[in-house]
């Protein structure tokens, strides 16, 4: 993102915004993340070519997985926080990022949560001398508005891919655009950047999760229809003054970064075709779109796809529930092999018995008749993580699938 771009987006903020990644304070903040965090055994695994065979058991590692850029350097600077102001108050908004092995730890590092369920404060609560952490979703403008008039000093840690989608919405929105945003409505993300569309600006958006969606605002752009069935049907996923009699006229097309790459270009071209029915010479004229998927998003993606090519008996997922970009690895999986949506190791009591998350139902149960824990049969097992899932819960994972077939692992834990 440009100077110039960044200012904008500080706005009355900028003075208040703090740099805590500095020579004198990274190396010991990355000697304790790499302690909390890296595993040895995922090393040997990606050395190995991402495949580990011990007797009759297999594990398989997608090549991309796992922390990514952007989340490292959030977490990053959640420690650096910590380090510069040991003796000051450190509030979060919400979660740093959606895995929840990571936010304890930054709880018991003393760095107390702004929202949520059970928050440690509110920001009612806030003084000039608190510090307060943006996480790598970034925060909705009237939250960070309300902060500033507190005088915290703010240490943003919201991810560049995200930067660049609000930067996306906000020409929609300069140029009378209303920005569509394919995401979850109450995702921290997708509030985000849906505030950074009527910011100042006068633009309207509006929020789609499905394709069934997408093909609803379609039949309107081309047919129109009743407006208070448009406008119940997505509730609190449009902005204060959207009216699709007049707000469907201009429409550019934007994403949370953590969709499924393949369902939002579907989106933007069921779009495209529904203004061009309408508009025809001037469809062009009336449609923009840009593609707003976060690289890493899709890399891991990428890599899950291209290993469900290869024979395997079932797919661990793991990471946070809430996680978005892993919740769309779970769902690519479940097309191919049977996929388990765990957050940790402890999730594998047995091969018979995996508690994970369904995403149909939303609920977490213990399910699952296989006959794998009979270590005389082979068995070959996927592993994959979503971005915000550290490589130690991988390797906890890894050791936990050979724990349950009965097999010495003390060659893979040599260095």
């Amino acid at each position: 993102m440009q100077a110039a771009d960044k200012n904008e987006e500080k706005g009355k903020m900028k003075n208040r915004r703090v740099n805590v990644r500095t020579p004198e304070v990274m190396p010991h903040v990355q000697t304790k993340v790499e302690k909390h965090y890296r595993s040895r055994i995922v090393e040997k695994f990606r050395q190995s070519g991402g495949k580990y065979t011990i007797e009759t058991t297999t594990v398989i590692l997608a090549k991309e997985f796992g922390f990514c850029y952007g989340v490292e350097r959030a977490i990053d600077l959640a420690y650096a926080t910590r380090q510069v102001f040991p003796n000051k108050n450190i509030y979060l908004i919400g979660e740093i990022i959606h895995n929840p092995e990571v936010n304890k730890r930054l709880q018991k590092m003393g760095i107390m949560n702004l929202a949520g369920d059970n928050p440690d404060a509110t920001i009612n609560d806030l003084t000039k001398d608190d510090i307060v952490i943006v996480p790598a979703f970034g925060a909705e403008i009237t939250l960070m508005d309300q902060i500033d008039r507190k005088g915290c000093q703010i240490v943003d840690t919201t991810c560049g891919d995200v930067m660049r989608v609000w930067k996306r919405v906000r020409n929609y929105a300069k140029k009378d655009f209303t920005a569509i945003i394919h995401g979850k409505a109450d995702h921290e993300e997708t509030r985000a950047t849906a505030s950074r569309a009527t910011d100042g600006l006068g633009g309207q958006y509006l929020v789609i999760l499905t394709i069934e969606d997408c093909e609803y605002v379609c039949n309107y752009i081309r047919e129109g229809g009743i407006k208070e069935n448009f406008l119940q049907k997505f509730r609190d996923a449009y902005s204060p003054e959207f009216d699709p009699d007049k707000h469907l006229n201009k429409i550019g097309v934007a994403n949370q970064t953590t969709m499924l790459k393949g369902e939002t270009e579907e989106i933007q071209k069921k779009l495209y075709e529904a203004i061009k029915d309408r508009d025809e010479e001037l469809a062009k004229d009336n449609f923009q779109f840009f593609d707003t998927i976060c690289g890493a998003t899709q890399e891991r993606q990428d890599a899950l796809y291209e290993m469900l090519k290869l024979e395997m008996d079932m797919l661990l997922v793991v990471g946070g529930y809430n996680s978005s970009n892993t919740t769309h690895l779970v769902e690519i999986g479940e097309e191919k092999v049977p996929s388990f949506f765990i957050r940790n190791a402890n999730c594998l009591e047995s091969f018979e018995q995996i508690v994970h998350f369904d995403l149909e139902k939303k609920i977490e149960k213990t399910t699952y008749s296989g006959n794998f824990s009979n270590s005389s049969r082979p068995i070959t097992v996927g592993i994959t993580a979503g971005a915000s899932c550290p490589n130690n819960l991988i390797e906890e994972t890894i050791l936990r699938i050979f724990e349950i077939r009965g097999h010495d692992i003390s060659e893979l834990n040599s260095a």
